[in-house]
C-alpha cells in the first residue's frame, strides 16, 4: 500500500516540483495539494492522507497555525514540516505540539522521500544539524497560541514595518490601543525590539520575506 502524501505549500512551481519527485516514488502517491492552511482540516478529513507535508509561510493561515489546529483535532495525524528556516527553536516548538519531524527545503530528494517513509511508519525525522532538544524550550512560552487575535494582527503588522498610526488606521482602532497591544506582546513574548519581534514573526511564519 503506497504511503498517501498531501502536499501544502504555496508555491505551485514547488508543489509541481514535489509532485514530480514523490510520484517517481512507487511506495509514495500524492493524493492532493493545497496553496495554504486554510483548508487542511476539511482536506485531511476528505483525503485520509498518511502524511501532512506542510510548509510554515503561507497566506492566510501559515504552517504553524495549521499544523496546531489539525493536531488539536486529529491528533494522530502525521505533519511531516518542510520549511527553509533553519531553527531549532521552531522545530522544537512544533514537535512539541505533535508534528512528527522537520526536513529543510534545501535537502535531497532522496532524504525528502526518506523521511516521509520513517514518519509514514511512526517514527519522527529531523534534518541533520536541527535535532531539537524537546526538554523544556523558551520557546515554548513564545509560542504564537500565547498572543490573541488582535496581538497576532498587531505583531504582523508591526514586523512588516508599519507605524502605530498606521497600524490603528488599518485595524480601525486607536493608536494609544496598539501601543498597548504592542507591550502587552513584548511581555508575552519576552522581546524587547521591533528588530527581535520581526525575527520571531518570520521564524514562526506568521509574515515572509
Amino acid at each position: 500500500m503506497a504511503i498517501r502524501v498531501l502536499l501544502v505549500d504555496d508555491h505551485v512551481l514547488l508543489r509541481q516540483a514535489l509532485r514530480l519527485i514523490l510520484s517517481g516514488e512507487r511506495a509514495i502517491e500524492v493524493v492532493g495539494e493545497l496553496g495554504d492552511g486554510v483548508m487542511v482540516e476539511e482536506t485531511v478529513t476528505l483525503l485520509a492522507p498518511d502524511v501532512v507535508l506542510m510548509d510554515i509561510s503561507m497566506p492566510g493561515v501559515n504552517g504553524v497555525d495549521a499544523t496546531r489546529s489539525l493536531l488539536r483535532n486529529q491528533p494522530a495525524q502525521r505533519v511531516l514540516v518542510l520549511s527553509s528556516y533553519n531553527s531549532k527553536k521552531l522545530v522544537a516548538e512544533l514537535l512539541q505540539m505533535g508534528a512528527r519531524g522537520y526536513v529543510l527545503k534545501s535537502t535531497s530528494a532522496d532524504e525528502l522521500i526518506g523521511a516521509i517513509k520513517q514518519v509514514a511508519n511512526g517514527g519522527i525525522y529531523c534534518s541533520p544539524g536541527l535535532e531539537a532538544d524537546l526538554e523544556r524550550d523558551e520557546i515554548g512560552s513564545r509560542a504564537p497560541h500565547a498572543l490573541g487575535q488582535r496581538e497576532k494582527e498587531v505583531l504582523s503588522l508591526l514586523a512588516l514595518g508599519k507605524s502605530s498610526p498606521q497600524i490603528a488606521l488599518e485595524l480601525q482602532i486607536a493608536a494609544s490601543t496598539v501601543d498597548v497591544h504592542r507591550r502587552n506582546i513584548m511581555g508575552k513574548l519576552d522581546l524587547h525590539s521591533v528588530a527581535e519581534l520581526t525575527h520571531y514573526a518570520v521564524r514562526t511564519g506568521m509574515i515572509s520575506i
